[in-house]
């Protein structure tokens, strides 16, 4: 009889899904708030969307405990970054010091994909879309997370962002008002909690703008 050896693993996936759409002089941030561990549900209350900044804010899917972890880090550096230039990080250093905190980690990763939300110095939107190990890459909008091979095919047909081969390079930012974009983020996860058992029970949306933060929540499929 041969010996059977335990599979153990340090990270897990809670699942989820976050989804980020940035505008002319906005950014809308979005994810659910369940999570799982395999078929089971741990709460259907986590918000997984976490303010970094005035200007920037975090989603991140995968391991939760790796993600409170990462979003410790990150919070330490900002305040010491507070201290040495009397102000807060802008929404584009905060992404070059989440890539490089990510990075620092690759040989034992941090299991978090996420996704940065804000604005820039000029007030427009930005999202920067991220793998496990700290690539990066400015983008229009983009999804990360158990949800997010069904709703990126989505958001593509209805945006369609131009490439970045395109010469001059053309700005990544969606052409669609702040009220269209929720509408298109609660339509994208109300078609994703029909087919993807991880995704589900409520919707947390975040408005960026540059008056302040506005939050929104829609109910979700609780099955």
């Amino acid at each position: 009889m041969t010996k059977q050896h335990a599979n153990w693993s340090p990270y897990d996936n809670n699942g989820g899904t976050c989804v980020a759409i940035a505008g002319s002089d906005y950014c809308v941030i979005a994810a659910d708030t369940r999570m799982s561990t395999g078929y089971s549900i741990l709460s259907r209350d986590y918000s997984k969307i976490h303010k970094l900044a005035d200007k920037a804010v975090l989603s991140s899917s995968g391991f939760q405990a790796d993600v409170k972890a990462l979003q410790k880090v990150l919070k330490s550096r900002h305040l010491v970054y507070q201290h040495q230039h009397n102000k807060q990080m802008s929404c584009p250093a905060m992404a070059q010091l989440l890539s490089n905190t990510l990075y620092f980690k690759r040989f034992f990763p941090y299991y978090a994909f996420n996704v940065l939300g804000g604005l820039d110095e000029e007030g427009k939107g930005c999202v920067f879309t991220y793998d496990a190990v700290g690539s990066y890459e400015k983008v229009g909008y983009s999804a990360q997370g158990s949800g997010s091979t069904l709703i990126m095919p989505f958001l593509d047909n209805q945006l369609k962002s131009p490439s970045p081969l395109l010469l001059p390079a053309q700005d990544a930012i969606t052409p669609l008002s702040e009220p269209e974009a929720v509408d298109l983020v609660k339509t994208v996860f109300a078609s994703a909690t029909e087919r993807d058992i991880y995704t589900g029970d409520k919707l947390e949306i975040m408005i960026l703008k540059a008056d302040g933060i506005r939050t929104e929540v829609m109910e979700l499929r609780k099955d």
